[in-house]
Protein backbone atom coordinates (compact mmCIF):
# COMPACT_ATOMS: atom_id res chain seq x y z
CA UNK A 1 0.00 0.00 0.00
CA UNK A 2 3.31 2.16 0.68
CA UNK A 3 4.06 1.70 -2.92
CA UNK A 4 0.58 2.63 -4.23
CA UNK A 5 1.08 6.14 -2.09
CA UNK A 6 4.54 6.21 -3.56
CA UNK A 7 3.35 6.04 -7.10
CA UNK A 8 0.22 8.40 -6.72
CA UNK A 9 2.62 11.25 -5.03
CA UNK A 10 4.87 10.48 -7.70
CA UNK A 11 2.09 11.77 -10.45
CA UNK A 12 0.97 14.51 -8.13
CA UNK A 13 4.57 15.95 -7.77
CA UNK A 14 6.09 15.39 -10.87
CA UNK A 15 8.25 18.06 -10.79
CA UNK A 16 10.56 16.60 -8.23
CA UNK A 17 12.55 13.96 -7.84
CA UNK A 18 12.13 10.02 -7.51
CA UNK A 19 14.21 10.41 -4.51
CA UNK A 20 12.98 13.18 -3.21
CA UNK A 21 9.35 11.49 -3.07
CA UNK A 22 10.65 8.56 -1.64
CA UNK A 23 12.33 10.71 1.08
CA UNK A 24 9.54 12.12 2.24
CA UNK A 25 7.26 8.76 2.32
CA UNK A 26 9.89 6.92 4.29
CA UNK A 27 10.28 9.50 6.48
CA UNK A 28 6.28 9.90 6.77
CA UNK A 29 6.05 6.39 7.22
CA UNK A 30 8.72 6.34 9.93
CA UNK A 31 6.96 8.56 12.04
CA UNK A 32 4.17 6.24 12.39
CA UNK A 33 6.58 3.29 12.55
CA UNK A 34 5.00 2.26 15.86
CA UNK A 35 1.57 3.46 15.82
CA UNK A 36 -0.81 0.94 17.76
CA UNK A 37 -3.69 1.32 14.80
CA UNK A 38 -1.85 0.15 11.40
CA UNK A 39 -5.65 0.77 9.27
CA UNK A 40 -4.85 3.86 8.43
CA UNK A 41 -0.91 4.29 8.18
CA UNK A 42 -0.96 4.88 4.12
CA UNK A 43 -3.47 7.34 4.25
CA UNK A 44 -1.56 9.54 7.39
CA UNK A 45 1.92 8.92 5.58
CA UNK A 46 0.13 10.10 2.15
CA UNK A 47 -0.89 13.20 3.96
CA UNK A 48 2.13 14.19 5.71
CA UNK A 49 4.59 13.25 2.77
CA UNK A 50 2.19 15.37 0.05
CA UNK A 51 2.40 18.08 3.00
CA UNK A 52 6.18 17.78 2.83
CA UNK A 53 6.65 17.84 -0.97
CA UNK A 54 4.09 20.77 -1.30
CA UNK A 55 6.39 23.21 0.99
CA UNK A 56 9.22 21.66 -1.33
CA UNK A 57 7.28 22.93 -4.35
CA UNK A 58 7.03 26.11 -2.65
CA UNK A 59 10.61 26.83 -1.97
CA UNK A 60 11.74 25.79 -5.26
CA UNK A 61 8.76 28.18 -7.21
CA UNK A 62 10.10 31.05 -4.74
CA UNK A 63 13.42 30.91 -5.74
CA UNK A 64 12.66 30.99 -9.45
Amino acid sequence: MIDDVQRRLARRFGQLSADAISAAVAEAHGYFEHSRVRDFIPLLVERRAAQQLSRTTDLIAATR
